[in-house]
């Protein structure tokens, strides 16, 4: 996919990747990640399109969607002093006999204040992803900053806000390894993403697999393999460290509510503790330009997540579409680490 001419791509060097294997994370270097990112990095231009002939699962769009609302994930004591049920939306390829799927949490946006599930671009991704083959979960999560926040108010109660976010997302991608066979799960293959406050959240969760939170599923793993952040990122670039998930950042430099610094920042603190994170960013764009810009947010999410992940390696994966990777991957055996 190419870049629209108002968008620019920043890529960097060999990452590390948090996978977690049976509900324990563990950190391996994954050529496939490294070469393809590193790819992208000399090109300068997009996340390399994963290549296999035909419609490849996790690459294309290859089922309709099955949709079951409401399902408790866990529960977490509210700004109000109440216990609180924690609901997510469940999406899966309909009909898909696959046993062991890569999953993808979706955190809708709202300042911390608003916003469902059932609405917005996470809602849209949600759908996207379980057309793509992967199992997918749109959540709700507590709303814990009444007041709302932005980048020019984010006091005291919305750095609290959006650590309870992060717990409650945490605690839906443990009751996916949880339900894994449930549900036809590959625990090792997670992935978060969001927009707005869901971009801080999913950052947030990609950066601080070790503050868990107590929102449900104790005794899973909360680590993710790689985010995908709209109008996210983190002030400063907090939280960053070696062997925290990849992730990729979309967001418009003339942003009003969350700074685009933001995710300069982020991307910057990443690369500087070893992660290959990834920048688009949309000249002039305001906040959550996903209107104008979200078929290209869509398709590059569904890219890094293939290499991220290390789909091409996934269970029931055809053999063509194995060796196609490999040997792309093998052209530049010296970007490996």
């Amino acid at each position: 996919m190419s870049t629209s001419p108002s968008a620019t791509t920043e890529g960097s060097r060999a990452p590390d990747v948090r996978r977690a294997r049976g509900g324990r994370p563990t950190r391996l270097v994954t050529a496939a990640v490294a070469a393809v990112l590193s790819i992208v990095l000399l090109a300068g231009c997009a996340i390399v399109r994963p290549p296999g002939d035909g419609q490849l699962r996790y690459r294309d769009e290859i089922s309709s969607v099955t949709r079951t609302n409401d399902l408790q994930y866990g529960s977490a004591v509210n700004k109000a002093g109440d216990t609180e049920a924690l609901k997510l939306d469940l999406y899966q390829p309909t009909g898909d006999t696959e046993t062991k799927r890569p999953a993808v949490v979706w955190v809708h946006g709202g300042g911390f204040a608003s916003g469902d599930k059932g609405s917005g671009p996470s809602q849209i991704l949600a759908n996207r992803f379980a057309k793509l083959g992967y199992v997918a979960v749109s959540i709700n999560y507590r709303l814990s900053a009444p007041g709302g926040c932005t980048g020019s108010n984010a006091g005291a109660d919305c750095v609290a806000a959006s650590f309870d976010a992060q717990h409650d997302a945490q605690a839906a991608v443990r009751w996916l390894r949880k339900n894994a066979d449930t549900y036809g799960i590959d625990a090792s293959r997670i992935a978060i993403g969001g927009e707005s406050a869901g971009g801080i959240t999913a950052t947030l969760v990609g950066l601080r697999s070790n503050d868990a939170g107590d929102s449900g599923n104790p005794g899973f793993s909360q680590a993710v393999a790689a985010f995908s952040s709209i109008s996210g990122g983190l002030p400063g670039g907090i939280f960053a460290d070696h062997g925290d998930a990849n992730g990729i950042f979309f967001h418009g430099t003339a942003d009003t509510v969350v700074p685009y610094q933001w995710s300069v920042d982020t991307v910057k603190a990443m690369r500087g503790v070893g992660l290959v994170p990834f920048l688009e960013r949309y000249d002039g764009a305001g906040h959550v330009p996903f209107a104008q810009h979200g078929e290209e947010m869509f398709t590059d999410s569904d890219y890094y997540f293939y290499w991220a992940l290390d789909l091409a390696h996934a269970h029931g994966q055809p053999v063509d579409a194995t060796k196609a990777a490999e040997r792309m991957t093998a052209k530049f055996p010296q970007l490996a680490r």
